[in-house]
């Protein structure tokens, strides 16, 4: 099966992209059949280098049954050449996994219980001091009128 897709060129941490048809078996970097665009990542997004297109053979591979991957389907939608492909949105893939789930819930009961504890060892301890407070100044109310 052909692929539109990306083959990355460039040095280490300078990437640049040749967008080719090649046979989706080959190496991403391997061999293809044709180069038809090119993809700077480097470019600000507003440049008008940063992704390059030969609309009319990226319309010919796919009339002869090539498809597009999506970073390139992307790139052609945005071009013009062809309907923008759909907004992937998948809610389950996000959501927290089995175990992370049962590690927040034994979070969530070690925070409860830590929250009740400290609360019925503290209610006796500030009763406490303020009973001794009124006991030890009575002895000083009680000194000045003897004298």
């Amino acid at each position: 099966m052909l692929k539109v897709r990306m083959a990355r060129a460039g040095a280490k941490k300078k990437p640049y992209y040749h967008i080719v048809v090649a046979d989706s078996r080959n190496a991403r970097d391997g061999s293809f059949i044709e180069k038809v665009g090119s993809y700077n990542p480097m470019l600000p997004r507003e440049h008008a280098d940063r992704v390059k297109l030969n609309g009319e053979r990226i319309m010919h591979w796919v009339k002869n049954g090539a498809q597009l991957s999506d970073r390139v389907a992307i790139f052609v939608g945005k071009a013009g050449l062809a309907p923008m492909p759909a907004q992937k949105n998948n809610p389950q893939k996000s959501k927290p996994k089995a175990k992370a789930v049962e590690r927040a819930k034994e979070k969530a009961a070690r925070d409860e219980k830590a929250a009740e504890a400290p609360a019925v060892v503290e209610a006796p301890a500030a009763e406490a001091p303020a009973a001794e407070a009124p006991a030890a100044e009575a002895p000083a109310a009680d000194a000045p009128a003897a004298e």
